[in-house]
C-alpha cells in the first residue's frame, strides 16, 4: 500500500495518518510513515519523544551535497537521480514496526524551482513508492509537490481528509485537480470531525464527485489528546472496531 494523505490544516489528515499506521503496525506489517508536511506534527501524533524525532532530510545539508554532488554557493550543476535507498532506515525514527521520515520544506528558490534538496527529496519519494514493499503513508499539506507524473500510479489512493467546514471542501476540489493534472488514479475523501446527527448530504455535494469512504465522528479524546501533544492511538477495542472498517476499504485499494 502506498497512501498519500491531505487536506487543508487543521482538519485531521496527520491524526488520520497516525492511527493508521499505527493500526497496520499492530497487524504485523511494515510501515514508513512520511512528515511530508513543512509543518511536521506527524511524530508527536504517533508517540515519538521529542527528542527522537529525526532532522528533516532537507536540513541535512552534508547529506544532501554528498548525494547530489553539489556544494552551497558553487555553481548550479548537481545530480538530478541522487542515491537515496539507505536513507528510509538510516535516517529515521523508529517505533516498534514503524519508521517515521521528517522530509522537511525547500526554503531555496522560487516557485518551481529545482535545486538539489528538492532533487534528494523527490528522489527519495519516488523510491519510497516505487522501491519498497513497505506500507508507506505520505502526510501531506493541502498539495501534492512531491509527487508527479513518474511516481504518481504507485500511489494505491489520495486520501482528502475534510471536515465540515467549507474552507476545507474547497481544499478538496483543489487537491483533486492537483492529482487529476499528474494522473493519480483513484481520489478519495474521509470526513473527519462530523457532529452526531449530522447530514452528509451537503458535504457529498461540495465534493462534486470525490467518494466518501469513511467518517470518523468528533471525538472530545482526540480532541484532547491534540491540545496535550500526545499520540491518539491506543489499543482499544472500540477504536480497532472504528477504524476497521474504513482500513477494509482503503486496502481494497492495494495494487
Amino acid at each position: 500500500m502506498k497512501i498519500a494523505i491531505s487536506g487543508k490544516g487543521g482538519v485531521g489528515k496527520t491524526t488520520l495518518a497516525a492511527l493508521l499506521a499505527h493500526y497496520w503496525a499492530q497487524q504485523g506489517r511494515e510501515v514508513i510513515a512520511v512528515d511530508a508536511d513543512p509543518v511536521a506534527t506527524l511524530a508527536s501524533a504517533l508517540g515519538i519523544p521529542a527528542d527522537q524525532v529525526p532532522t528533516p532530510i532537507s536540513e541535512m545539508q552534508e547529506l544532501i551535497e554528498e548525494r547530489t554532488e553539489s556544494k552551497k554557493g558553487y555553481g548550479t550543476y548537481f545530480k538530478l537521480n541522487p542515491h537515496v535507498e539507505d536513507i528510509p532506515d538510516t535516517y529515521c525514527a523508529r517505533l516498534g514496526r514503524i519508521r517515521l521520515l521528517v522530509l522537511g520544506g525547500v526554503t531555496t528558490g522560487g516557485s518551481g524551482c529545482i535545486c538539489p534538496e528538492s532533487a534528494l527529496l523527490k528522489a527519495l519519494v519516488t523510491h519510497l513508492l516505487l522501491g519498497r514493499r513497505d506500507i508507506v503513508i505520505l502526510d501531506m499539506e493541502a498539495g501534492i509537490e512531491h509527487l508527479g507524473r513518474a511516481t504518481a500510479e504507485a500511489v494505491s489512493l489520495m486520501i482528502v481528509v475534510v471536515d465540515p467546514g467549507q474552507r476545507s471542501l474547497t481544499a478538496a476540489q483543489t487537491i483533486r485537480r492537483l492529482c487529476d493534472d499528474v494522473g493519480i488514479p483513484h481520489v478519495v475523501a474521509v470526513v473527519n470531525k462530523l457532529p452526531a446527527g449530522m447530514s452528509l448530504a451537503a458535504i457529498e455535494k461540495s465534493l462534486d464527485g470525490i467518494p466518501i469512504l469513511g467518517v470518523i465522528p468528533y471525538d472530545e479524546t482526540i480532541m484532547q489528546a491534540d491540545i496535550d501533544n500526545r499520540t491518539i492511538f491506543t489499543n482499544t477495542p472500540a477504536q480497532l472496531a472504528l477504524l476497521a472498517p474504513l482500513v477494509a476499504k482503503i486496502e481494497a485499494f492495494e495494487k
